[in-house]
């Protein structure tokens, strides 16, 4: 086998083989994994030249990567954190070259010895009571858009399932009888139920009924009767979020994404009481310790143990100025 056609075959092998039969990665993964090789290839293209058939293992020498990855924060301007998970799609496919074509060892091992960028850890973003409140106001509930897009964005807030999850929600995935609730399968293939409330059973039972029942039937279609894409449900909460500003002054100082109806969902179970494990649940989190971040972010809590401590007893002092001549000596 040539090298000049190595490269190209093992990218192949690593989708066929490595994430779709060996590991059944969901169809994000795959779009990810995806996004990341495209990007790659054409910074390839554009650096060396070369077609994405005619790249060899050689080319994508640790240098090369390194050249890619500041590419992408400096001309593309991602984050710290997308250059990072870019690196992770990286990394595994070496890892796969590494068994499949050993001779390339060498080559492999300098790469995955590249270590990630520090980044920040910034605090969560999530919506107040009263924000969410203004935000559920906005929708016109006498059309049918306003009706499905008030549904959405009541369940995504009283739930917190990814986008994801609630785009590929379909009516038989609702139960709303007697222990209602919403299945779905989430990240990593996890399946899981999360209960609903009274008034989201209540909104979500009329909106079925609009609708007309048919279990297959997506349950928050577009026009067509397909499915949302990531971007209309993010330009819906944008759009929304805009209007609501108008009567809720502090929405104006936050971002809001689908992202943050999840946080603010984990917030408001946080704010009741609820224990971080049972948080973990509901959220489909791996660890427990995930959920760290919500009580990072939640300045009341802070303010209650605050309360519960006994403050220290500090004095207001007068300022006094330094002698001149020891100003000027400190000074030099």
């Amino acid at each position: 086998m040539s090298q000049t056609v190595q490269f190209p075959m093992l990218l192949e092998s690593f989708f066929t083989k490595r994430l779709l039969a060996q590991r059944r990665a969901s169809p994000h993964t795959i779009a990810s994994y995806r996004d990341t090789f495209r990007l790659l290839l054409k910074f390839a293209h554009t650096e060396l030249g070369k077609s994405a058939s005619q790249i060899a293992m050689e080319d994508l020498n640790a240098k090369f990567v390194g050249a890619f990855l500041d590419d992408l924060e400096g001309n593309r301007r991602n984050s710290v954190r997308s250059r990072n998970l870019r690196m992770t799609v990286i990394r595994s496919f070496f890892r796969y070259a590494a068994m499949e074509a050993p001779q390339y060892s060498g080559l492999v091992q300098r790469v995955l010895a590249m270590p990630s960028k520090r980044q920040d850890r910034r605090l969560v973003g999530f919506l107040s009571r009263a924000e969410i409140d203004a935000l559920l106001s906005v929708p016109n509930r006498n059309c049918w858009l306003g009706r499905r897009d008030y549904a959405l964005l009541l369940l995504a807030l009283q739930t917190g399932l990814r986008l994801s999850e609630i785009t590929a929600l379909r009516q038989q995935d609702v139960v709303l009888g007697r222990g209602a609730h919403v299945h779905c399968e989430g990240k990593g293939r996890k399946e899981r139920c999360t209960p609903l409330t009274k008034s989201t059973v209540a909104v979500l039972t009329e909106w079925i009924r609009e609708q007309g029942e048919e279990s297959a039937r997506i349950l928050f279609p577009n026009s067509r009767g397909d499915r949302l894409s990531s971007d209309a449900v993010q330009y819906l909460v944008s759009k929304y979020v805009a209007v609501a500003q108008q009567t809720c002054a502090t929405l104006k100082d936050k971002r809001v994404t689908p992202h943050v109806l999840r946080h603010s969902a984990a917030m408001e179970l946080l704010q009741a009481g609820v224990d971080r494990a049972v948080i973990a649940l509901w959220l489909g989190h791996e660890s427990v310790e995930t959920t760290q971040i919500y009580l990072d972010a939640d300045l009341a809590i802070k303010e209650q143990a605050l309360q519960k401590a006994t403050p220290i007893d500090g004095k207001a002092l007068r300022f006094r100025p330094d002698d001149e001549l020891l100003t000027f000596l400190k000074n030099l």
